[in-house]
């Protein structure tokens, strides 16, 4: 039974899925079994400097999940993506598609972006799963440049230039040297951000070995 605070909440402002708008709970039943796909390989014109993995594809549920984490604030998806995210990345791991123990870092983002959204959800999801995972760690090594344009405004062409140098290491990136590194973001389109990514790392000693991300767009 919930606490008399959050049966209050409840009344007030009744709960619904994150994926669908259907009443009851943060994600229904349909939503969360839409949400546990087997990750499979994506692949894109341009390299990508390594093997990158989406637990799906770009869906309505999916669209509707990463708003509520990012422009809503919704802490209990989040955890839930993060045991997608730990699920998934045991299944490769047990495939021996990336190796035993990694570091995980999460793809960049604006710091001003992720002070509005309460905390950047990529990065929580990478805790969620070093918490949860044996061999894992994580280390939020990367940041973007102030002056990057959202990426969503932008075609593919604009969005490799825009990309272009745009991914800074932070002073602590030199923990991950000679380590294998696994990448996470919520969505890949082009795939500039991943790519950007995965050479600043690799730039800084890191033997990146794969990438994950929640949707496939």
């Amino acid at each position: 039974m919930l606490p008399w605070w959050a049966q209050l909440g409840e009344l007030i402002l009744p709960r619904s899925c994150a994926g669908c708008g259907a009443p009851g709970d943060i994600l229904c039943t349909a939503c969360r079994c839409h949400l546990q796909q087997v990750p499979s390989p994506i692949h894109r014109p341009r390299d990508l400097g390594t093997r990158v993995f989406a637990l799906g594809p770009y869906s309505d549920i999916r669209r509707s999940a990463i708003i509520a984490m990012k422009e809503q604030n919704n802490q209990a998806v989040r955890d839930y993506i993060g045991a997608v995210f730990a699920a998934g990345l045991d299944y490769l791991r047990a495939r021996g598609d990336i190796p035993e123990n990694f570091c995980l870092v999460p793809a960049p983002t604006r710091p001003r972006s992720a002070r509005a959204r309460g905390g950047d959800p990529v990065e929580q999801w990478c805790a969620y799963v070093a918490k949860h995972l044996p061999g894992v760690s994580y280390l939020p090594a990367l940041t973007l440049r102030q002056q990057v344009t959202d990426q969503s405004r932008l075609d593919a062409a604009q969005r490799w230039k825009n990309m272009r140098d745009a991914v800074q290491a932070r002073d602590i990136v030199k923990h991950v040297a000679g380590r294998p590194v696994i990448v996470l973001d919520d969505v890949v389109t082009t795939g500039a951000t991943l790519a950007a990514a995965v050479a600043t790392l690799r730039g800084a000693g890191a033997v990146v070995r794969g990438g994950l991300v929640l949707a496939d767009a």
